[in-house]
């Protein structure tokens, strides 16, 4: 079965969709979509340090996704304007990453995979890598899910149960770093931040309790992956974009349908 490439995929990217579900939501509920462009867009700088020093495309990737991610969460925790500070930090690691790239003339390297994926080339070593990434996610999240939602709701709340909300945001740092790292070959480091953000929009349309938004954000993950394949398929058209405008018009559908509900319950 793994030998056909189209399953590969799908396989990868039903990982992936199912490990970010969760955390796209506490990203949603924390407006850290911000933290999610600085830390995707600093993938394009490991895979020019992986390139440059012949190390996995994983493993470098991974580096300066969980540094750009430990500098944000330390800025954030130190009360910097996040807004202004994660703009430059996500553009500039983009453009750092590019620049450094093109000093590695004896390497032909194809950005375009990179920054906006290429999910139909992924192999059965990617595969694994891909699954292992994306089961240590879940696992995380679903080990820490209690304190994580307590530390999101209140700070308060959280130190009266005697948690610590700086340890709870550095565990999802930690975890959107493996994801960004597992999602690069999926979606690209440009569409990252969608994958998370987009699904788990989507599913707080729909949900009644954090639990069930996750499942929600989850299940519309994985219907994105496999709509955007088949539109890639039938239509030729580029696999991750694709998995992200399927996402987006799920929300559009989602959005809209929460709207009307709204305004018949009103009547």
């Amino acid at each position: 079965m793994l030998d056909d490439f189209l399953t590969r995929a799908l396989l990868a990217g039903l990982a992936v969709a199912i490990a970010a579900a969760p955390l796209g939501c506490f990203v949603v509920w924390r407006r850290m979509a911000y933290f999610g462009d600085a830390t995707s867009h600093a993938a394009i700088l490991g895979v020019a340090l992986a390139l440059g020093f012949q190390i996995s495309i994983f493993l470098g990737t991974l580096l300066v996704a969980l540094v750009m991610a430990m500098i944000v969460s330390t800025l954030a925790g130190r009360g910097w304007a996040m807004d202004t500070t994660l703009g430059v930090l996500a553009h500039s690691a983009l453009a750092l990453g590019l620049v450094a790239v093109s000093f590695l003339p004896a390497v032909r390297v194809d950005l375009s995979a990179y920054l906006f994926g290429d999910i139909l080339a992924v192999a059965r070593t990617d595969l694994a890598v891909i699954v292992t990434g994306a089961a240590l996610v879940l696992g995380l999240i679903l080990w820490r899910w209690s304190a994580l939602l307590t530390a999101t709701l209140s700070h308060d709340l959280a130190h009266a149960s005697g948690l610590a909300p700086d340890r709870e945001r550095m565990v999802l740092t930690v975890a959107l770093a493996i994801v960004v790292a597992v999602a690069l070959k999926i979606v690209g480091a440009l569409l990252i931040a969608a994958l998370l953000i987009i699904p788990a929009a989507a599913a707080r349309n729909l949900a009644r309790s954090p639990e069930s938004m996750a499942a929600a954000a989850a299940l519309i993950g994985a219907a994105s992956v496999w709509g955007g394949l088949r539109l890639s398929l039938v239509h030729d058209t580029p696999s991750g974009p694709s998995i992200v405008v399927i996402a987006a018009a799920i929300f559009l559908v989602t959005t809209l349908g929460a709207g009307l509900a709204a305004r018949l319950r009103a009547r």
